[in-house]
């Protein structure tokens, strides 16, 4: 499956959740809300997901296999990683 859309929503006043991330696959489903996190390790992709009743969260998406966890998140964080560039470029001049 590929992944032919990533768009980037940059959250600026929180430490922890840099952006939300809207993936589109093959030009004809959209997953929204996915996060991009500042975590003790570097960045890393949280997929959206509901609270549920006793407190816990659950994924209403979410990749099933590792291999394809690890697609999305490259592409997901490169094009974090672009467009925070291109933002400091803007912003230098």
């Amino acid at each position: 499956m590929d992944i032919t859309e990533v768009r980037i929503y940059p959250v600026d006043d929180n430490e922890k959740l840099k952006a939300f991330a809207t993936v589109t696959f093959e030009d004809v489903f959209v997953v929204r809300d996915l996060k991009i996190i500042k975590g003790n390790n570097g960045l890393f992709v949280a997929m959206p997901s509901k609270k549920c009743k006793d407190g816990s969260f659950k994924d209403t998406a979410h990749p099933l296999t590792n291999d394809f966890r690890k697609v999305l998140e490259d592409k997901v964080l490169a094009e974090y990683e672009q467009r925070s560039t291109q933002t400091e470029d803007i912003s230098a001049d």
